[in-house]
């Protein structure tokens, strides 16, 4: 089943975490997604793409083109997820401010996940503030997460203490 993006003019019908499958499904969103840092928009899109994964809240991925110049540092690290494949990490800059470790890609993905080496995703809970049409997030629980709850998205969700079992 081939899925459409959504439009932010399109009703937002309330999604379960535990509808999503596993393993992830990609799906392009034409919602208007924004990254704060440092009062400054780092962040800018209608071309982003969801992450969907069984318990997690959506992940957004934003193109790299549209991050503000220099807002993405490279550093040193990975970790591996089993579906996607091998991650590599970004600081995030804005100004003076400087949210270590707060983005991520995968370079070189696994088969099926390839729109996601043109894109990176944050953690919305190191950014000032993230919306997806106009809406602010709320970050998802956990040190290692890096969903993004709206009011359209319902749980429980993956994450909190005592979940790492799910």
């Amino acid at each position: 089943m081939e899925h459409q993006p959504l439009s932010h003019a399109q009703e937002s019908p309330q999604e379960s975490v535990w509808d999503y499958p596993r393993p992830p499904r990609l799906e392009p969103t034409a919602e208007h997604v924004q990254v704060f840092l440092g009062g400054r928009l780092i962040a800018d899109t209608t071309s982003a793409v969801r992450v969907l994964e069984t318990s997690h809240p959506p992940v957004y991925y934003i193109p790299l083109e549209d991050f503000a110049p220099d807002s993405l540092v490279p550093v040193e690290g990975a970790t591996f997820c089993e579906y996607k494949g091998k991650a590599a990490y970004f600081d995030v800059a804005a100004g003076s401010t400087r949210a270590r470790r707060a983005a991520w890609t995968y370079p070189d993905p696994s088969p099926g996940y390839g729109p996601l080496a043109s894109r990176a995703a944050v953690y919305s809970r190191k950014m000032e503030r993230c919306t997806v049409d106009g809406e602010d997030v709320q970050p998802q629980e956990g040190d290692f997460y890096g969903g993004w709850i709206t009011g359209r998205i319902t749980g429980p969700f993956k994450g909190a203490p005592g979940t790492g079992g799910w």
